[in-house]
């Protein structure tokens, strides 16, 4: 086991070294200067030359690579030199020093995602930590509906097996699968949020937290939630709905469940003491890979309800072209989907002996 958790391991740290790589030549190859989209406006020729100095975007493209790299990194290795580029120049990011070798201090520190070309240079991780919790709280909210609500449709749809409640199901889960979230999320916004506002009392946009009028700091409003999280949650429903369906007439079609049929079990006592349990590990298997898809899925759902979470922050990031920070949530997001899979791969290699071979 221990084996099969070092290679899991190993695979994620190679996956996520080759996603750093393509992050960095994606936005790299990106016409326009950094250091000009840092100065907007009131630039000249010396504070464009001290910009790029500082930030090292006057190096090679290789060079700037290893910066990068090097940025991320926990154990990483910095120039006593004033003048070379260092993650520690904009005097905002502490670390821990080791030693020193020469003129290269050696360090070890949390991953340096640089700072914002837009927010008066405000770290990355800063934002990424006031926003991830918005979209982490969506991601859940969205999940769990998809999968309660989708094993129940699921189990509804085997009770009425090629009935028009079954027909009806599997109808609305295909058409779920095939639209597209955000133009969903226009739909949800203006005819929940707008047309039948009176009756639902639900808003076209809101975040979870909300400024008090009478300037008594924020508050949650829990409402905000609904409609985000339904729209996020309709594709993974219809996929759970379907995975539920089909892995419970499998299992119902054993011949243990032959058996307890025979003994005079009703049709519910079945599912609940014997089938359900059985017929989870594929839903169980599209959930963990659905809610890492999710912090990717919520960017265009976020940015049409108004919802402060990191997806808003990547739309907003692109319209103003602050490419520190979508490097940084593009990363982010990438590590976790890669560590929710990989988490899943070894939970399953903990439970299923067969898995690890």
């Amino acid at each position: 086991m221990a084996k099969y958790v070092l290679q899991k391991i190993g695979y994620a740290l190679l996956t996520l070294f080759g996603v750093v790589t393509v992050i960095f030549i994606l936005f790299a190859i990106l016409p326009g200067d950094p250091a000009r989209m840092m100065l907007g406006q009131n630039e000249n020729a010396e504070q464009l030359a001290n910009v790029k100095k500082k930030y090292g975007f006057d190096k090679p493209i290789s060079k700037q690579y290893l910066y990068y790299i090097n940025d991320l990194a926990p154990l990483s290795f910095h120039s006593t030199n004033a003048e070379d580029y260092t993650f520690r120049s904009n005097g905002k990011y502490s670390a821990a020093h080791l030693f020193t070798i020469g003129a290269i201090d050696v360090v070890i520190k949390w991953p340096y995602l640089r700072a914002s070309f837009q927010k008066n240079g405000k770290e990355v991780s800063a934002v990424i930590k006031e926003t991830l919790p918005n979209t982490f709280v969506l991601a859940i909210s969205a999940i769990v509906i998809a999968m309660f609500l989708g094993i129940f449709l699921g189990i509804l749809s085997v009770l009425f097996k090629d009935g028009w409640v079954d027909k009806l199901i599997q109808l609305v889960s295909t058409f779920g699968m095939s639209v597209p979230s955000f133009f969903s999320a226009i739909i949800f916004a203006w005819l929940f949020g707008y047309v039948l506002h009176e009756y639902t009392n639900l808003n076209m946009t809101g975040s979870l937290y909300e400024v008090d009028d009478f300037g008594n700091g924020t508050y949650i409003q829990w409402k905000n939630i609904i409609l985000p999280a339904v729209v996020l949650g309709i594709r993974p429903l219809a996929v759970v709905t379907q995975l539920m369906r089909n892995s419970l007439l499998e299992v119902l079609s054993q011949d243990y469940i032959r058996t307890a049929k025979a003994k005079g079990l009703s049709f519910w006592k079945i599912i609940k003491r014997h089938a359900l349990k059985n017929s989870l590990n594929p839903v169980v298997t599209a959930i963990s890979g659905w809610f890492a898809s999710m912090l990717a899925g919520a960017v265009f759902v976020e940015y049409i309800f108004g919802w402060n979470g990191l997806g808003k922050e990547i739309v907003d990031a692109l319209n103003t072209l602050d490419l520190p920070i979508i490097m940084g949530a593009v990363l982010v997001i990438a590590s976790l989907f890669i560590v929710i899979n990989i988490f899943v791969d070894i939970i399953y290699g903990w439970l299923d002996p067969k898995v690890r071979t």
